[in-house]
């Protein structure tokens, strides 16, 4: 079985500028990305971001992170952690899993993430972080070079025989070897901007793509993501082939073609603004919902989405090994936003243990429609 030379075509056969969806723990998970392509089609998806350490210590429950479908194509899993020989094992892993990129997370915040050593922490550690873009980059290669799960030595028989298992489910051509790109996901700065450092030393790790949140780790998610840092990041890259992806305070799609027009990134990584619309990534509806202006059947019609949502969280909850289900709670407030009676709809959709108790809510809920027509002020709470 020979590899396909396609270690760039994800990246370089997108349209300019990249529209995607950003990697979001917690958020970008199977149902979410389900319902997020069927209704909006962003250009690419991510995964969560999931542990190298823990896939090759055995921790089987994170493959469930690794769940997708084929009408989420193309699709890049996300890793994070600080052990290269880790990585390079966990790459021959998403190889065989038939993912179309692997991206390494360098811009976590979380304490338990960045304190570590890991996700943002590798801002503070430019070497580690060339070593472990290396050995994805090598795990790669392993894959390509006849490699498979079985050979790697730290991984257990337990996720090894479910990799397998799955690989024989993907389709024939998915199942064959391709050679797939490496991407970095990454912030401007640790405590400070330091674009002028750091990203040329992840541009000699020469990843496919880099996408850059405009904060630094110390800011998290507060104040405004700083665009001209990452423009300077588009400065730095441009006599190399990595493509720059920026990140950050984008909230439509017409943001973000502005963005990648102003400060001249190749494409654009689209993440909170996502939560509860479905349609942020659709041309003809992004508009109509969520709006002040928005009619009542739109906003509505987020609703059924919502239950349709649940259904698919839970028909997905057959490869979790407890009740997950609580998880999709956040959900369901998301979407119940600029709805009319909204307090009522989080209030209730709080208790859903169950697809079946958000269709009895729903369904108590469009009994009470006229009434919550009749008082526009609901849905401002």
């Amino acid at each position: 079985m020979h590899a396909s030379n396609s270690a760039q075509s994800l990246w370089q056969t997108l349209p300019r500028p990249i529209i995607g969806l950003a990697p979001m723990n917690g958020v970008t998970d199977h149902p979410f990305r389900h319902i997020q392509k069927k209704y909006g089609d962003p250009m690419v998806v991510y995964t969560e971001f999931t542990n190298a350490e823990g896939i090759c210590n055995g921790a089987a429950t994170l493959l469930q992170d690794f769940l997708y479908d084929e009408s989420q194509r193309p699709i890049v899993a996300q890793i994070y952690g600080r052990t290269p020989a880790y990585f390079r094992q966990t790459a021959v892993v998403l190889c065989q899993l038939g993912f179309d990129g692997i991206d390494i997370n360098m811009g976590c915040p979380a304490d338990k993430v960045a304190l570590r050593g890991s996700g943002a922490g590798l801002i503070r550690t430019p070497e580690l972080a060339q070593e472990i873009v290396a050995a994805v980059k090598t795990g790669v290669q392993d894959w390509c070079n006849g490699q498979t799960v079985r050979d790697c030595p730290d991984l257990p028989e337990n996720i090894v025989s479910e990799v397998e298992a799955r690989q024989q489910a993907l389709p024939p051509a998915f199942q064959q070897r391709r050679s797939i790109p490496v991407s970095v996901k990454t912030r401007i700065g640790y405590e400070e901007p330091q674009v002028g450092e750091w990203i040329p030393r992840l541009l000699e790790s020469a990843p496919a793509a880099i996408g850059i949140h405009g904060r630094t780790l110390v800011q998290r998610y507060a104040g405004q993501a700083d665009w001209d840092a990452i423009g300077l990041a588009v400065e730095l890259a441009q006599d190399s082939p990595t493509l720059i992806l920026g990140n950050g305070d984008v909230t439509s799609l017409a943001a973000g073609r502005q963005r990648a027009a102003d400060f001249g990134v190749d494409g654009v990584l689209i993440g909170r603004a996502s939560y509860g619309n479905p349609f942020l990534f659709n041309e003809a509806t992004t508009h109509q919902h969520h709006a002040p202006n928005a009619a009542p059947e739109d906003n509505f019609r987020l609703l059924d989405i919502a239950l349709e949502h649940a259904r698919f969280y839970e028909s997905s909850l057959r490869h979790y090994p407890r009740n997950h289900f609580p998880s999709m709670r956040k959900h369901l407030g998301w979407y119940a936003h600029g709805v009319p009676g909204a307090r009522f709809l989080r209030r209730e959709f709080a208790k859903a243990t169950c697809a079946a108790d958000v269709a009895h809510i729903l369904e108590h809920y469009f009994t009470l429609r006229t009434p919550w027509l009749e008082q526009p002020a609901l849905s401002t709470a």
